[in-house]
């Protein structure tokens, strides 16, 4: 039996104070993960959703140059959620960043149970505000407000820019005990709208090289750096995207990661944990023919390279956690 939202809710409500990674304590640095609720399947939610873009046709195809470990699965299944938050949460990640598309939206609906079975093992939660339809500066106001009752305090808003700085900026002046960070490299930018941080999101534009000198503008400007790493990039059979960023058998994952830590960034976010349209994900996958996997990363092949890439995450927030973040803080 399903629980009942608001059951799912008191949850997270009860666990939120306690389970939040603390905000800049010792002034240790930490890592997110971008996390995509949005995957259906007809036994669980009465149609595939996701799996089947650009018109693949599941289980056998599905729209990933890539394959799950579990197959085609629901984010509705509580205990796909389970096993997804241990995997995270053994990864040394602190916050999982909930993809969130709006009011009623499939996300919005799925997220109390994303963030009570996060807050179960311990992560904090944050919610990546998508460019729904109608999306303003008025509605992501409200919006923050809304979710505020599940104890989220960070909100990643992607495709910030498209909107003028001043609006974010009166925005963001009349918000408290909320971090609001925007999608962008310019720290300036960032600034001029009154955000709390930045992060880059896209690992296909950003190789990490740039870190160092954008989390060092940002410090000066005293917000919070939070570069994006993550493994390549390949979305030709859900999109059609000819651009490929190769895995290179983890040495890309590796490269930026490395820059990350150089740039003294007080949080590193991931992209991600399973968004398989974009071949970005770090979940688990298996060999199959017709799809990539992550047989050679670091040398593995067969089982041990099905999660090749979560322990290698493990290795770099291990890293992470001896580092020793510059001001601005933590999470």
């Amino acid at each position: 039996m399903r629980a009942r939202p608001a059951i799912l809710l008191a949850a997270a409500l009860l666990g939120a104070a306690a389970a939040l990674p603390a905000r800049g304590a010792a002034g240790a640095p930490v890592a997110a993960i971008f996390f995509y609720p949005w995957y259906g399947t007809p036994a669980r939610d009465g149609a595939w959703q996701h799996w089947q873009q650009n018109g693949a046709v599941p289980p056998q195809r599905i729209g990933s140059d890539f394959f799950p470990v579990q197959g085609a699965y629901s984010s509705d299944d509580p205990r796909v959620l389970a096993a997804q938050m241990a995997e995270i949460a053994r990864a040394g990640i602190a916050q999982v960043i909930v993809s969130w598309w709006g009011r009623d939206s499939v996300e919005d609906r799925r997220l109390p149970a994303v963030a009570a079975a996060a807050r179960l093992r311990g992560l904090g939660v944050a919610v990546h505000v998508e460019p729904y339809g109608g999306r303003t500066v008025a509605s992501v106001g409200s919006d923050v407000a809304y979710l505020r009752r599940l104890g989220v305090e960070d909100f990643y808003v992607y495709a910030s820019p498209s909107v003028p700085d001043a609006d974010w900026a009166a925005l963001n002046a009349g918000l408290r005990g909320v971090r609001l960070f925007a999608n962008t490299a310019l720290a300036g930018k960032a600034a001029a709208g009154g955000f709390a941080g930045l992060y880059t999101y896209d690992v296909l534009v950003y190789s990490g090289a740039a870190f160092p000198r954008i989390c060092g503008q940002a410090a000066r400007l005293r917000l919070v750096c939070a570069p994006s790493v993550g493994p390549g990039y390949s979305a030709r059979r859900a999109t059609g995207d000819s651009r490929v960023r190769r895995r290179e058998r983890g040495a890309v994952y590796d490269f930026m990661w490395s820059q990350a830590l150089r740039s003294a960034a007080p949080v590193v976010t991931i992209t991600s944990y399973n968004e398989w349209h974009e071949g970005t994900q770090i979940e688990p996958a298996r060999a199959r023919p017709g799809y990539e996997s992550y047989d050679g990363a670091w040398g593995l092949r067969g089982a041990p390279a099905e999660s090749a890439y979560l322990d290698r995450t493990a290795y770099w927030t291990a890293r992470l956690s001896r580092a020793r973040s510059p001001a601005g803080g933590g999470m």
